[in-house]
Order: structure tokens, then C-alpha cells, then sequence
């Protein structure tokens, strides 16, 4: 379908809840596929539909050669804990050391709408979750430690961030 620009921190958009799926159209699965295009850029982990404007609860995923999607997703499981360096496409630029479950168990429907459930560590057990934040509108920034938010915090309110000014390189961004 298409590649779709990323809304950034500050879209309203990004912090609205997204609403269930109840209609399985050609609009949902135009969604499904823009997403899915749009996940594949270079340096991409995960795509909410919030980041692309939609408010739908979906999104995408490109892990490991794990390429795929979930409408309605539910995080049913989540095991040990895992400090990591994060990052997000709505805030480019910027990364953080954020601790998530290690192991992630997330279902949802396809556009057949049969349950899938996708099973992950690492990092995609962190995407899992972090999309599932945005589609409840949530950030990675607002589960931060106190200090490590602050530092965020004090890095976004100086302006647009540059190069230099992130923890370190994340690699793929969700």
C-alpha cells in the first residue's frame, strides 16, 4: 500500500486511546498493509496506528525476521525483568533506559479475524509492549525511572534533540 509519516510528541493523536476494531473492511486491511509498509523502513522494531494517525487498536511489527501484525491486541503474559535501552519513532532521536518484562506474550486477530498470538524476549518482547502502551496512549518516556525521566525530560523541553545528545545507539526504534 504505502509508506506513512510518523506523528511526532506533541500530536494529540499519540496520547488518545485507541478504539477496538469492529469493523474488518478494505479500510482495516489498507491499515494492516500501511502499517506493514511502513514498519519496514530501515531501523524499525514496531508501528502503532496512533503514530500514523489512526486510532484503531493495531499495529506492526519487524523483529528478528518476525514480520507481522495484531488488531485488538492483549499483553496475557509477561515474565522475569529486563533493562534496555528504548527508543520511539514519535520521538526520533531520543533513547532511554527503560526496564520491561523479558518475556512477552501478546494475542490479537488477523483480518480473518482468527486469534494469533505472538510470543517473544528481547526485543521483541519489548516491542510487544511497547506498542501495546501506544495503543492505550501511552509513551515509553512516562514508564521511565524518576531520574532517568527527568534527564529525558530536561533533553526534550531544551528542543529538537540531536545527534550526540541520546544515551546510546538502540538500533531499531518501536
Amino acid at each position: 500500500m504505502s509508506i506513512r509519516p510518523i506523528r511526532l510528541l506533541g500530536d494529540p493523536v499519540l496520547r488518545t486511546p485507541c478504539d477496538p476494531v469492529t469493523r474488518y473492511d478494505d479500510g482495516l486491511a489498507r491499515l494492516v498493509a500501511d502499517l506493514v509498509d511502513t514498519v519496514q523502513e530501515p531501523g524499525r522494531a514496531g508501528l502503532a496506528a496512533n503514530q500514523i494517525g489512526s486510532t484503531l487498536a493495531v499495529f506492526s511489527y519487524n523483529v528478528d525476521g518476525q514480520l507481522g501484525y495484531l488488531i485488538n491486541p492483549r499483553i496475557v503474559e509477561l515474565d522475569d525483568s529486563d533493562e534496555g535501552l528504548e527508543g520511539c519513532l514519535s520521538i526520533p532521536g531520543l533513547t532511554a533506559t527503560r526496564t520491561r518484562s523479558a518475556r512477552a506474550v501478546a494475542t490479537g486477530l488477523n483480518l480473518e479475524q482468527e486469534e494469533v498470538t505472538v510470543a517473544g524476549t528481547g526485543e521483541l518482547a519489548r516491542c510487544l509492549q511497547h506498542e501495546t502502551d501506544h495503543l492505550r496512549g501511552e509513551l515509553f518516556i512516562d514508564g521511565l525511572e524518576s531520574a532517568e525521566r527527568r534527564r529525558v525530560m530536561r533533553l526534550i523541553n531544551a528542543g529538537p534533540i540531536r545527534d550526540g545528545e541520546t544515551a546510546q545507539s538502540t538500533g531499531p526504534v518501536d
